[in-house]
């Protein structure tokens, strides 16, 4: 077993226009301050990084890497969230998803779609420029109106929306491959890649691709009423990030998972921070390191109630404690008796 490595942080909402949120230099030393030896860089906010830059140049991605370790950190890995939602957007969302985009391919779905696609061929370059081995993203939806079966969904549209975004993943998928780093989807609402069966149905389109891996966030999963812990058990072997943030769902006779148009602060369901929430950390904590997780725990940060510099200090002595230094020994090793395999038929009464 591998001790899980941690607490990191996820920048992207913490990033402002006051000090010290506005660079990454001044970032990093604020949440080393905190107690974080790690910090998860979004790649669209031109504070922390020049994504394409980063994929170009290596002289770039040390000096990237040199300011981040002059605070004490490490990164742990790059996120194109906003990006990735580009690559499957459908045509209902196209004017609010332009807002993700650079103004030049406003209006232009297929312009939008190919920025977003060298987007990430781009992070797959930097990840391996910056020793990192997994990357965070979204699937984008092709499907997402269609989530409820109501209006009843023509045969065959699921199938057709799966093949499609399939095909357009399928070359980024190649390019991590070919650069050595996983592609972790956040599993989420919105996502046409937003629970385990989804999850499976793109697998199965990109041909059970081995980097089509997973960012685990319980958080999504409240929310959804899914059993978080079983999800562990199911996809274990594909769980390459972790994302620590809380949730909780109290539904009342009024409203539900859908929230009634209701704001976070007034909807049933609704993220937390740290120890705020209903996950049950102890166990997701337990079940990730009995299952050999490498990776970072991140705390991603989002409540409608708490002021997120409390969050941050909070979140860092939350993962603090959660983290389990693993055993090295078994609890019963001084009851040992040995053995070899002589002794063993012995006992098992075999000669």
């Amino acid at each position: 077993m591998t001790t899980i490595k941690g607490p990191a942080i996820f920048l992207a909402q913490f990033l402002g226009d006051k000090p010290p949120f506005n660079s990454l230099a001044s970032i990093c030393k604020w949440a080393a301050s905190l107690g974080y030896i790690g910090v998860q860089i979004p790649s669209w906010d031109s504070r922390c990084i020049d994504l394409q830059k980063a994929a170009e140049s290596k002289t770039y991605a040390d000096e990237i890497k040199g300011i981040v370790q002059d605070a004490g950190l490490q990164i742990t890995e790059l996120s194109t969230h906003l990006q990735g939602q580009l690559v499957a957007v459908h045509p209902a969302y196209d004017t609010l998803f332009d807002g993700f985009a650079p103004a030049q391919v406003h209006n232009n779905p297929k312009a939008r779609q190919e920025w977003a696609v060298q987007q990430l061929k781009y992070a797959a370059k930097a990840s391996r420029n910056l020793g990192l081995n997994a990357h965070a993203t979204f699937s984008g939806a092709l499907l997402w109106p269609t989530v409820y079966p109501w209006p009843q969904r023509p045969a065959g549209l699921v199938e057709t929306g799966f093949k499609e975004l399939a095909a357009r993943w399928m070359p980024i998928l190649d390019e991590f491959d070919k650069n050595g780093v996983d592609l972790c989807y956040e599993i989420h609402p919105g996502e046409d890649l937003h629970d385990g069966i989804s999850y499976e149905m793109f697998l199965e389109h990109t041909n059970n691709h081995p980097r089509a891996c997973l960012l685990y966030d319980p958080s999504h999963f409240v929310l959804q009423c899914l059993n978080y812990l079983e999800y562990i058990d199911n996809y274990h072997e594909r769980i390459r990030m972790f994302h620590v943030k809380d949730a909780e769902f109290n539904p009342t006779g009024k409203q539900g998972v859908y929230g009634g148009y209701q704001g976070w602060v007034d909807r049933a369901g609704r993220f937390r921070s740290l120890g705020d929430g209903q996950v049950n950390f102890k166990s997701i904590f337990s079940k990730l390191t009995a299952y050999d997780f490498k990776g970072w725990a991140v705390l991603e940060w989002e409540c409608a109630l708490k002021h997120p510099e409390d969050g941050a200090r909070e979140g860092a002595i939350f993962i603090k404690d959660h983290i389990i230094r693993v055993t090295e020994k078994a609890f019963d090793d001084f009851a040992g008796t040995g053995s070899d395999e002589k002794f063993n038929r012995s006992v098992l009464g075999l000669k």
